[in-house]
This record gives structure tokens, C-alpha cells and sequence, in this order.
């Protein structure tokens, strides 16, 4: 019997077969400088290459490395659900498999989170290194106006994978919804839990192709945001004390009468 993480680091991989043995050795050394014990799910979001064969065949002799498997492909928000339930640490970590974020990052992240008190420190890409990095720049420009206008959202960089918080917290999130992880931090900034941001990496793609794109990502963004904006405006606080009744007291002087 293994004892239980206290981090879990959850990473979506969607065809992403050339990638997934250089993100489990990056990991590994990540491990390998923590005094607690990790573990890494490899979500598999119904990859039709060799994904999970590629994961399978790195799990001899790695106890920490586990390979959660959707049905059929149904985006981030289901991959980071099932992997939030799926986890046994005490703190998630997240970061994409293509590698573009940096694992050497997670311990600066939890380190904040402990030394701040935080719930959650989001990651904060200074400086990005996509391919038609203008192009990106653009529409996370415009998608973070929409979403300060529309939601009151500060955080800077919503769309970065890279971030550590509790697992209550995520627990919470409703990632069931389709396009609801690009609402991750500020939805747990609504429902009271303490955000914050660091810097941290970024890296070209190493191997395979980019699922998102500026029209695919702008157009179901708009309406996720609407959809979002809607949650918010139903949203409720549930916070509650209980009111027990009063102590009954003994009238020890009556009794002592009748006796």
C-alpha cells in the first residue's frame, strides 16, 4: 500500500504520443527534488494514436504514474473532472502534455500556495512561445477584455494550464459542463476561496499539432462566456451555522424541595 500523495499532478493528453514520455521523465525529476510523495495522472481524453500505449508501456516501475481514460474525446473541462475525482492528493497540480508548460515550475507554485495561505496560485505566461505567437497574443487580449467586462475577471492569464490548488477546491469546479476550464480561476475566486498569480515558463511545442487554433477558441469562448456569466448570476452562497438549542438546566434547588 502506497502512501497517499499530497500532490497530484493531472496532465489532458489528446494524440499526444511523442510527447507523453519526455512529460513523465520531467515529472519524475520534479518528484525526485520534493520531500512529499507525487503522483501523475495521464487523462486520456480518447486519443486515437498511441497514447495510452505509450503511458502503459512507461508504468513498469512507476507506481506514481497512473492513466485515466475517458470513453470517447470530450474536451479539457471532462479530462480535468475526471482527473480531479481520480486524484488522491491533498493538492492538484496541472499542466498541458504537449509541454509547453514546465514542470520544474510546480514546486515555486506550491510553495506559494503554502507560504501565501492561497487556495490557488494560477500561472502567469510573461512571456509566451507559440507558434504565431501575435496571433495568440490577439485573441487572449480580446478574451481577457471580454471576460473583465462581462465577468469582473482580473486574472491575467486564465488560459494557462500551469496552476496548483487545493483539491476541495476543485472539487467544486462544474467541469461536467463543456468549456467551463477556461473559467477555473475566477470561478473559485466566486465562490470565496483566495486566488493569486506567478510567473511562470513557457516552451514551444515539442512534438504534434496544436488542437486549438484563434476560431475555435474565440467563437466557443464567446459563448462559453455567456454561459458563464449566467452561472454566475444564479450563483448563491452556502455558507451556514447551526443554532442549537438552549441547555436544559436542572433546578437542582427544586429538587432538593422535594425531596
Amino acid at each position: 500500500m502506497h502512501a497517499s500523495p499530497e500532490l497530484s499532478v493531472i496532465a489532458p493528453a489528446y494524440n499526444e504520443e511523442d510527447n507523453i514520455e519526455p512529460l513523465v521523465r520531467e515529472v519524475e525529476a520534479v518528484f525526485a527534488t520534493m520531500q512529499s510523495p507525487g503522483e501523475l495522472l495521464i487523462v486520456d481524453d480518447g486519443s486515437t494514436d498511441q497514447t495510452v500505449e505509450r503511458c502503459i508501456g512507461l508504468m513498469d516501475g512507476r507506481p506514481w504514474l497512473r492513466l485515466v481514460r475517458l470513453q470517447r474525446n470530450a474536451g479539457q473541462s471532462a479530462a480535468f473532472h475526471a482527473g480531479i475525482r481520480a486524484s488522491r492528493g491533498s493538492l492538484i497540480a496541472m499542466l498541458d502534455a504537449d509541454l509547453q508548460n514546465d514542470p520544474a515550475d510546480i514546486p515555486r507554485l506550491v510553495e506559494a500556495l503554502h507560504e501565501t495561505g492561497a487556495d490557488w496560485v494560477q500561472g502567469h505566461r510573461a512571456r509566451r512561445n507559440d507558434r504565431n505567437t501575435l496571433v495568440r497574443r490577439f485573441s487572449s487580449g480580446v478574451g481577457r477584455w471580454f471576460r473583465s467586462a462581462f465577468l469582473g475577471d482580473t486574472i491575467r492569464d486564465t488560459g494557462c494550464s500551469c496552476r496548483v490548488f487545493r483539491r476541495e477546491v476543485g472539487l467544486q469546479l462544474p467541469l461536467q459542463y463543456r468549456g467551463m476550464h477556461r473559467f477555473m480561476p475566477i470561478y473559485a475566486h466566486r465562490l470565496g476561496y483566495t486566488v493569486i498569480e506567478r510567473d511562470v515558463g513557457h516552451r514551444p511545442r515539442h512534438s504534434g499539432e496544436a488542437k486549438y487554433g484563434m476560431w475555435n477558441r474565440a467563437l466557443p469562448g464567446l459563448r462559453d462566456l455567456f454561459a458563464a456569466r449566467w452561472m454566475f448570476s444564479r450563483l448563491r452562497p452556502v455558507e451556514y451555522t447551526e443554532t442549537l438549542a438552549p441547555q436544559r438546566l436542572i433546578d437542582t434547588g427544586s429538587e432538593k424541595a422535594n425531596a
